[in-house]
């Protein structure tokens, strides 16, 4: 099914240092396993907070503007006309940063939309979970949770 960007809602996300809009292109055009959403970072803000994941792959391509892309080995320029792959596992981390004070960053991001998927988050030690719909989906998930990687527990904990 074809899709304007034009005729897709932007769906907004502030927390702390993290700030953008966000158009969830594959999903207006009814994508099931590879997903696409158009992003756009204000100045002096940063995507989703530095992950990676361990069944996705991900992707960036950059529109407009400029900024810094940390991955899991650094931090390095980004430009317009920039494209990134991002491997399933610790290789693919990444958090994508505008440090630029007057213009907006724009730029797509795919990903497959393999179900089931962990992603972890290596700065705050966590790890999220999803089995029912994959990462970045809306759909109703069976599981799907956020935790603290020593929080777990022996196999046999409360079992009878």
């Amino acid at each position: 099914m074809r899709v304007n960007e034009a005729d897709v809602d932007w769906r907004r996300t502030e927390r702390g240092e993290t700030g953008f809009r966000r158009k969830q292109l594959a999903a207006a055009a009814r994508g099931e396993r590879l997903g696409c959403s158009l992003y756009e970072l204000p100045p002096e803000r940063k995507s989703w907070p530095f992950h990676y994941h361990t069944g996705n792959e991900e992707a960036i391509y950059v529109l407009a503007g400029s900024g810094r892309l940390r991955t899991s080995d650094g931090t390095d320029p980004l430009h317009r006309g920039d494209y990134v792959a991002f491997p399933a596992g610790e290789d693919g981390g990444h958090r994508v940063i505008n440090d630029d004070a007057d213009e907006p960053l724009r730029y797509l991001a795919l990903s497959t939309m393999d179900d089931p998927d962990v992603t972890v988050y290596p700065d705050s030690d966590k790890i999220g979970i999803y089995a029912g719909s994959a990462p970045g989906s809306d759909d109703e998930r069976v599981v799907e949770g956020y935790y603290r990687r020593d929080d777990d527990v022996d196999y046999w904990v409360d079992e009878a």
